[in-house]
């Protein structure tokens, strides 16, 4: 603090910024992704092409699960919405029956199984950003909640830092050096500064129980106390070992949408299926409420009648469930949707101009510029590895999609794999090749990627933009125009880069002199 109050912000902004700014540019860039995650997986699985309402889909469920899950205890059924056009399916084998080689299966709107490509979709997208990869998960989240962290301290520390931050955002320069990305710094900034503040803090939010875990155990001694608290069920009731049918799950889901005006039905919980004792708890749409916390009504399953509806839950859940409902944006339309997407674009271009920004600062005080130190040089070639060589591990994730073998062994795997082979390979160009060649050439590797997603899409599937549009298939229309947008700004990024590179050789050098006074070029 000798420095001064600003002064020590400053420093505390630009370290904080910097020693997991690549775990955060990642973190925002899948985090970004995930709000079109249902979307991407549609656009990874062309194949289904099926619509259906969510009473028809419970129905079918029952139906699939009946003859091909013949003695399960228990159903778990997640219903398509107006995004998702599948039925999830996952079972657990009765008492006394040895696992199956399945416990799972997806289902289109008729009760067939769907015969699709197996995608990770854009649930891996969407897991990766804050349970990482290739690592316990515990030991993630824990890493995760971390970067989290110390975006919060970047975030207040640089709004103190930035005293004229509002004023700077009315002066994007060009063309001006480290004045042109201080300013572009700063307009990312604040033009998302609230949407920042929101998406980190309540990213904290969702996990505090692994983060915070001692007053849950100083309150309740008792590990399941708490969730059975917060989290109430209706009891479940023992098998009692008569054969029954299974009511209508069709009529349970129009009766529960009743029940929440309107709101829709996301999960169903079926136990003992097929006997006299079964339960049916159907849990809200998760895209009917901010409020995460989905409410809950639990049926016979005989008979269909209602049996229990969940308490109001306190204020406490309420809270805890918006904030996280506000982090997810389940519940937010398409234009909110896009916008949060903006937003997440915005904060990942923040993070990345930041990383560049710490660079182009300290060369021109280097002793040798043309020569830094070995620091300088890792932090560069990191920079360059992470702001343009994830993006075209993303790219390779989605050819990955459209180029795998459709019967290909562990197929899902094999597209998460091509993600971080193509990465490593970005990072091995960084390493290898000059900084400002590196910048060019990656740049131009991600407009040929990204641009040749819907290309070879077209060539592998019957789902081309053209026939999207003449289709109005909105899922198929915007991912491909994105990706086509994003291997536009590719594009001109390596050849504004390429410009200053000749602008810069045409420049005569400017000479230092050390302190002996020997010419220094």
């Amino acid at each position: 603090m000798k420095a001064g109050f600003r002064q020590s912000m400053a420093w505390l902004h630009t370290w904080s910024g910097l020693l997991l700014g690549w775990l955060l540019f990642v973190m925002f860039a899948c985090g970004t992704a995930a709000y079109f995650q249902d979307e991407i997986t549609r656009w990874m699985q062309p194949e289904v092409t099926t619509e259906v309402t969510p009473a028809k889909a419970a129905d079918a469920a029952a139906r699939w699960l009946q003859a091909n899950a013949p003695g399960a205890s228990r159903w778990y059924i997640t219903l398509p919405g107006k995004r998702s056009a599948t039925t999830q399916l996952f079972w657990t084998p009765g008492e006394g029956r040895t696992r199956g080689p399945r416990t799972k299966a997806v289902i289109d709107g008729n009760g067939q199984e769907v015969a699709a490509r197996a995608s990770a979709g854009g649930y891996f997208l969407y897991r990766f950003h804050f349970d990482l990869h290739y690592i316990p998960v515990i030991w993630a989240r824990y890493i995760v909640g971390v970067g989290a962290m110390f975006m919060l301290v970047a975030i207040f520390s640089g709004i103190v830092t930035h005293k004229k931050i509002f004023a700077d955002f009315f002066m994007l320069r060009f063309g001006k050096g480290q004045r042109s990305w201080l300013d572009a710094h700063n307009v990312t900034a604040v033009l998302a500064l609230p949407f920042y503040l929101m998406i980190t803090y309540t990213g904290l939010v969702s996990l505090d129980r692994q983060y915070v875990p001692a007053p849950i155990a100083a309150a309740y001694p008792e590990p399941d106390a708490f969730n059975a608290e917060s989290f109430p069920q209706g009891g479940e009731a023992e098998a009692a070992g008569k054969p029954a049918p299974l009511a209508s799950l069709a009529t349970m889901v129009a009766i529960a949408d009743r029940h929440w005006g309107g709101a829709g039905v996301g999960y169903a919980y079926v136990t003992n299926p097929g006997d006299a004792a079964a339960r049916v708890v159907l849990t809200r749409a998760p895209s009917a409420s901010m409020d995460s916390n989905g409410e809950t009504l639990q049926f016979d399953g005989v008979s269909g009648r209602l049996l229990w509806v969940a308490p109001e839950a306190g204020a406490a859940m309420r809270t805890r469930g918006v904030m996280i409902g506000l982090h997810a944006g389940r519940y937010a339309d398409v234009a909110l949707r896009w916008l949060y997407f903006l937003s997440g674009l915005d904060g990942t271009i923040m993070v990345g101009t930041g990383l560049i920004l710490w660079t182009v600062k300290r060369r021109s005080k280097l002793p040798d510029p043309v020569r830094p130190h070995i620091g300088f040089r890792i932090v560069e070639r990191l920079n360059i590895a992470v702001i343009l060589g994830f993006p075209i591990g993303l790219a390779g994730y989605f050819l990955a999609n459209r180029l795998l073998p459709l019967g290909m062994a562990a197929r899902a795997d094999w597209e998460v794999h091509s993600l971080f082979l193509t990465w490593g390979a970005m990072l091995l160009i960084a390493l290898v090749r000059p900084p400002r060649r590196a910048w060019i050439e990656l740049s131009a590797v991600g407009a040929l990627l990204f641009g040749a997603i819907p290309l070879v899409s077209a060539l592998t599937t019957d789902r081309t933009l053209v026939a999207s549009l003449l289709a109005g298939n909105w899922t198929f229309i915007g991912f491909e125009l994105t990706m086509i947008a994003f291997a536009a700004a590719f594009a001109c990024a390596s050849w504004k880069v390429a410009a200053a590179a000749v602008a810069a050789r045409g420049r005569p050098h400017r000479v230092k002199r050390s302190h002996h006074g020997e010419a220094r070029a």
